[in-house]
């Protein structure tokens, strides 16, 4: 296989079912967030679901980006890491820079009905084979006495492959030369 440069998607929903402490955190921040910015477009109280906020009050779907403003501290304990996708070794090892937070549902009068997701998007890695159901990463330019470190990782449900480039696109295939970072 030739090798790509490719940008995985990882996609966390967090509702009241979740058990981590970080999730748990996440849906309740979230969920008072929510709670706050959703006066504004319902002043009236005239609706209880995030639902049918957005579908008589248009402009009420700036309340994803409102409410994304709770994450932003949770995002940076993370230091940078996609959460719970580990590699074969168990460790977290995904590097990510950009986020995307939706509100999937939610309900001014029942908190069991919040349910948010946080879109993970990695950096640039190199995918260099699929050994059985694993992938083989690295990221370019990470050498160790020229030698390329790499990572096996099965891909789970919710993770895609994002975007992908083939060697025709960045020019030559050799680990760290010429490839996007």
């Amino acid at each position: 296989m030739e090798k790509c440069i490719i940008r995985l998607c990882y996609r966390k929903v967090i509702d009241i079912n979740s058990t981590k402490p970080w999730d748990k955190f996440v849906f309740d921040d979230t969920y008072t967030e929510f709670l706050l910015q959703s006066q504004f477009y319902n002043q009236e109280k005239k609706y209880t679901s995030f639902s049918d906020i957005i579908n008589h009050v248009p402009a009420a779907e700036k309340l994803h980006f409102l409410v994304s403003a709770a994450v932003i501290g949770y995002l940076q304990q993370l230091h940078g890491k996609v959460p719970d996708l580990l590699n074969s070794l168990g460790r977290l090892f995904l590097p990510f820079k950009n986020y995307r937070f939706e509100l999937i549902n939610s309900d001014t009068k029942d908190k069991t009905k919040h349910q948010v997701a946080i879109n993970f998007f990695t950096n640039h890695l190199v995918w260099h084979d699929t050994i059985n159901n694993q992938l083989l990463l690295s990221t370019p330019g990470n050498m160790e006495n020229g030698e390329i470190l790499t990572e096996l990782f099965t891909l789970p449900p919710f993770v895609s492959i994002y975007s992908l480039k083939t060697p025709d696109q960045y020019g030559t295939t050799e680990q760290g030369k010429d490839l996007p970072g």
